[in-house]
């Protein structure tokens, strides 16, 4: 093109531009023909040599961006350039001073290699864009190609967009979770300078792991990279749309997907990818989607209320285990084996098995639980009032960007002297005063105005806040039917409180021990399966 370009520039200027046409086409027997003969490229070129208007409706991709580069350098081409005896050096410059380098490859898998390593934007390419081209490289019929190759950019560019946070690596992470959830079968041993299996080599090179494990694939022939780009990558990018959309934004039949991503668990999207197959229709994907959501969800509060981390890095065998185990499962066969992992945990809401664990009765407000204190106590806000007929406002207590957001509060102020006949030290107070029963969630306005006030003068106060925080008061058990058709079917043991003592504290701390088995129950799997 920049050929074609100085061609013009000297032809218009009366200069001698003869030579550059050897270097454009070749006359073969009468009939010219481009040097760089490209079928699909020759009515582009055609239209840039004679000057001529280019639109083609149905031109392809790399046709539009061909014409766009020769208008770029046709606005951006260096004005000191364009003097006709400097573009004459530059053109003598250009043709005998600056060499083109002609790569042949013999096969597929030598140009693919080739493309790895060297591109025409002068940047090392993306893993995504590197297995695009390995998939593209074996679909012959050149329509079949350049749809294919549309739809997987059209994909890319709704990942990249997708909630309107533009992330140009949502699409590697995509790819990343997808392959892994549906076709890692190995993972590292644990032990100190072990190999990378599928696991680890999908998280870091992808690309060349589908390449290497092609057979596992099942690609051989087009149709194979066909059923790979459609069945599988667009497939499943839509599903993992959905499960991102769900992370970000509070989408009620997904109600655990966004807990869980509230409690920032990022493996999340790779869990929910497995049990998906093919034949699923929208309807039990999304089931599937809530189920296993619903599982992690149990999973991550037995151990969090327990000190057991769940970070990254943590929890990565344990991830990997359970996506092999529910890959592709049917949705009656999911639940089964999700409700008999829980029955088989070691960790559950009443501690640890091993004795040294007291779960949530134990919970206490600190460095390590503050992030999950706070989630905890929204989750027991919420329900209460999911559970008496109201709106689930859980979206609400843990916003950040409100205006008044919500914090966690403290029943008793920070005063010892108040309760100095019921704790011998002060260190034992405050140690008490920070359990997960002598907490609310309020408006962070309510703290910073009542939150050294003593329980007797801030309980008035109460009237207008949540309905757990309400409990306390001898009002919200007057006038409230739906609240108190709750209170009657579920047996837990609500009651007002004049005075909040050490001993109401651990009546109050059992009503929230009693809530949490109803929230993080296994059997809500099977409701939210409608087995």
């Amino acid at each position: 093109m920049l050929l074609i370009f100085i061609r013009h520039q000297l032809q218009a200027a009366g200069r001698a531009y003869a030579d550059l046409e050897d270097l454009i086409y070749s006359d073969d027997f009468g009939k010219p023909s481009y040097n760089l003969d490209i079928p699909e490229r020759r009515e582009v070129l055609d239209a840039l040599f004679h000057q001529r208007d280019f639109n083609d409706p149905n031109a392809d991709e790399s046709s539009l961006i061909m014409l766009q580069r020769y208008e770029d350098m046709t606005s951006e081409f260096p004005e000191e350039l364009r003097e006709p005896h400097i573009l004459l050096m530059f053109k003598y410059w250009l043709t005998r001073r600056v060499g083109v380098i002609d790569i042949q490859s013999g096969s597929d898998d030598y140009a693919y290699a080739i493309f790895e390593a060297m591109n025409d934007r002068g940047r090392p390419l993306s893993p995504t864009d590197m297995l695009k081209a390995y998939l593209l490289a074996k679909l012959d019929d050149p329509n079949s190609r350049q749809k294919a190759n549309l739809a997987w950019k059209q994909q890319v560019q709704r990942l990249h967009a997708l909630d309107g946070e533009p992330d140009p690596e949502r699409d590697a992470k995509f790819i990343s979770a997808w392959l892994r959830a549906q076709h890692a079968e190995s993972i590292r041993l644990r032990t100190a300078g072990a190999e990378n299996k599928d696991w680890e080599l999908i998280g870091s090179t992808f690309n060349r792991w589908v390449r290497d494990n092609k057979a596992k694939l099942g690609l051989g022939n087009p149709s194979d990279h066909e059923r790979l780009i459609y069945s599988g990558f667009i497939r499943y990018a839509r599903v993992y749309e959905q499960i991102i959309q769900a992370q970000d934004t509070f989408t009620k039949g997904l109600d655990s997907v966004f807990y869980n991503a509230h409690n920032a668990f990022t493996w999340q999207p790779t869990i929910l990818l497995a049990p998906i197959r093919d034949g699923d229709d929208e309807e039990v994907v999304r089931k599937k989607l809530l189920v296993t959501a619903t599982y992690l969800d149990v999973w991550l509060i037995r151990r969090v209320v327990n000190y057991i981390r769940i970070g990254y890095s943590t929890v990565q065998y344990a991830m990997y285990l359970l996506v092999t185990e529910i890959r592709r499962k049917p949705l009656e066969e999911l639940v089964a084996i999700l409700i008999e992992r829980l029955q088989k945990d070691d960790v559950t809401l009443s501690g640890a098995k091993d004795g040294e664990r007291r779960g949530i009765r134990d919970l206490r407000l600190n460095q390590f639980s503050k992030r999950y204190m706070f989630h905890v106590l929204a989750r027991l806000s919420s329900h209460v009032e999911t559970a008496s007929d109201m709106p689930n406002r859980f979206p609400e207590f843990v916003c950040r960007s409100s205006d008044d957001p919500y914090d966690i509060e403290h029943v008793w102020a920070d005063r010892f002297e108040d309760h100095k006949q019921e704790f011998p030290s002060k260190e034992e107070f405050h140690e008490f005063r920070d359990y997960l029963g002598g907490l609310l969630l309020l408006p962070s306005s309510f703290n910073r105005s009542f939150q050294d006030l003593s329980y007797e003068d801030k309980l008035q106060h109460y009237s207008a806040q949540n309905l757990l925080a309400r409990t306390l008061k001898q009002g919200c058990y007057a006038n409230n039917p739906r609240f108190i058709r709750y209170v009657e079917q579920s047996g837990h043991p609500f009651r007002p409180y004049a005075h909040f003592t050490k001993a109401e504290q651990l009546e109050r701390r059992e009503l929230y021990h009693q809530l949490a088995e109803e929230i993080w129950n296994p059997k809500r799997l099977i409701g939210e399966a409608n087995l």
